[in-house]
């Protein structure tokens, strides 16, 4: 009896160890990859672009299905190529007391090039729910995921900034390219 056991023991570790080692983790290449925020009032849009976030993915090598997905970018990397308009957004959003928006996947769902990622963001200090829908464009060596979401200012605790006593629109839009090298 006690051999029977050691031997389902064994035969769950050396599963355990086959499933895993196919697992990979990769880090999106930085100089090729984007987050930039829109954000919109009636008299102008303002776009600024972030080449700075850390984002990585653990993906199964056998399936090429992605598992999970993490990024982080320093809030104060986002340029909209005016440092003054790029000093009040860092004001509004507090960046000295939150550095970082952070978004961890719980689950994913791939079904062709369409990937779904469920999971957290916390911006502005405060943690949520955030379902982000991309699109996965494969090469031999490369992944390239592209896609966007919206979340609400409001939302996040984040007082509307006003032009002429206008404020933005609530919606704060993400659009970001994430290139891997697969190797």
């Amino acid at each position: 009896m006690k051999n029977k056991i050691n031997l389902i023991i064994a035969i769950f570790f050396i599963q355990y160890a086959l499933v895993s080692a196919q697992i990979k983790q990769f880090q999106a290449v930085k100089q090729e990859s984007s987050i930039t925020y829109q954000l919109t009032h009636p008299l102008h849009e303002i776009e600024s672009t972030s080449k700075d976030a850390n984002c990585l993915i653990d993906m199964d090598l056998s399936t090429k299905q992605i598992k999970k997905v993490s990024v982080r970018v320093d809030v104060t990397t986002f340029n909209s190529g005016n440092s003054n308009r790029d000093s009040h957004a860092m004001e509004v959003i507090d960046a000295l007391s939150f550095p970082e928006a952070i978004y961890e996947s719980s689950s994913t769902e791939q079904k062709g090039d369409s990937l779904k990622v469920y999971g957290k963001l916390t911006f502005h200090g405060i943690t949520r729910d955030q379902t982000i829908v991309v699109k996965t464009n494969w090469s031999n060596d490369k992944l390239i995921i592209s896609g966007g979401f919206s979340i609400s200012l409001t939302y996040y605790n984040v007082e509307r900034p006003a032009l002429l006593l206008i404020p933005v629109k609530d919606e704060l839009k993400f659009d970001l390219t994430q290139i891997f090298i697969l190797k």
